[in-house]
């Protein structure tokens, strides 16, 4: 069944009843907040790229803990999204951000690749059966989960689609079978200097996180690629006030092209946001009502920084 929004709190399909009733849990984006109010870090490697990880800090009984991937945008370095990460993994996800770079048409610099994917699957495998790992035992090798920042996020929009091809990654590669969803941020399929956009034809859920004012990934593609999403469930939240880097711990990261589009929001805030908007659609995908409420109603509702569209 597919529901849709145009506008905020306006439910224009069937099934606002559970949505309306779980209102009462969900008063706003501080009821929706993470279980888990510490969050560790440590570095490590992947394929021999170095990395970092970010994970809940708790003794108390859990299940095993997902992967998020996050794929960076083109020459930001991994420590520009710590805030990012930090707020991710604190709804009960290992988050892996490594740095990899590779030479795209004769320019080096860190650029993400789709066999990033499969290189995490085998991480998370090794990291989870490692002895002195400070997540022994503790993660779900079963299940990768993929976010990304503009160049990132077009290379993991080819993952979504089973496979990822050039300039994306150096050689094709198929997505591991463990992918289950993905959030991107600033991300679109609009061929370069054309007014064409690609249909995505993606075989799992994704969701497209964008701010209004980005000057880089514009508003107008972005919202373009969501409608060329061929799959379902699919999500489109547009963030007010948000650049290209409202993502990043600060505006225009050293090396990376400077977005010139002003971004009004607080920059810390909208990092938290844009996470726990990516974090809840990644555990709506995985089963958890409380996700599901959020994404598909209730934080558009209570939220007043974004406005959002769905197909479930």
């Amino acid at each position: 069944m597919a529901q849709r929004f145009s506008r905020r709190g306006v439910l224009l399909a069937a099934g606002g009843t559970a949505l309306a009733g779980a209102a009462g849990a969900l008063i706003g984006p501080s009821r929706a907040d993470a279980a888990y109010s510490n969050v560790g870090t440590y570095g490590t490697t992947v394929n021999g790229d170095q990395a970092d990880v970010y994970h809940p800090s708790t003794s108390s009984p859990h299940q095993p803990w997902p992967v998020v991937l996050l794929l960076q945008g083109a020459n930001v370095g991994r420590s520009a999204y710590a805030g990012f990460a930090r707020k991710v993994a604190s709804y009960g996800f290992v988050v892996l951000v490594p740095d990899h770079t590779r030479v795209i048409f004769g320019v080096p610099g860190l650029y993400a690749d789709g066999a990033e994917a499969t290189w995490t699957v085998a991480w998370a495998a090794a990291e989870n059966a490692r002895t002195g790992s400070p997540l022994k035992g503790q993660i779900d090798a079963g299940a990768l989960l993929l976010t990304g920042h503009s160049f990132g996020g077009a290379a993991g929009l080819g993952l979504t689609t089973g496979l990822s091809t050039p300039p994306f990654t150096d050689v094709p590669i198929p997505a591991p079978a463990q992918l289950r969803a993905a959030a991107f941020y600033g991300t679109n399929n609009a061929a370069p200097g054309s007014p064409v956009i690609p249909p995505v034809a993606n075989t799992v859920p994704v969701a497209l996180i964008q701010g209004a004012v980005d000057g880089i990934g514009t508003p107008a593609n972005g919202l373009g690629t969501y409608a060329v999403l061929q799959g379902a469930p699919k999500l489109y939240v547009s963030v007010a006030g948000a650049n290209h880097y409202g993502i990043t711990d600060a505006q225009n990261p050293a090396g990376a092209r400077p977005d010139l589009s002003p971004q009004t929001l607080n920059q810390a805030a909208g990092v938290e946001n844009i996470a726990r908007w990516a974090a809840l659609w990644l555990r709506a995908q995985l089963g958890d009502p409380v996700g599901a409420a959020w994404v598909y109603g209730i934080g558009d509702a209570v939220d007043a920084g974004v406005e959002t569209q769905f197909v479930r």
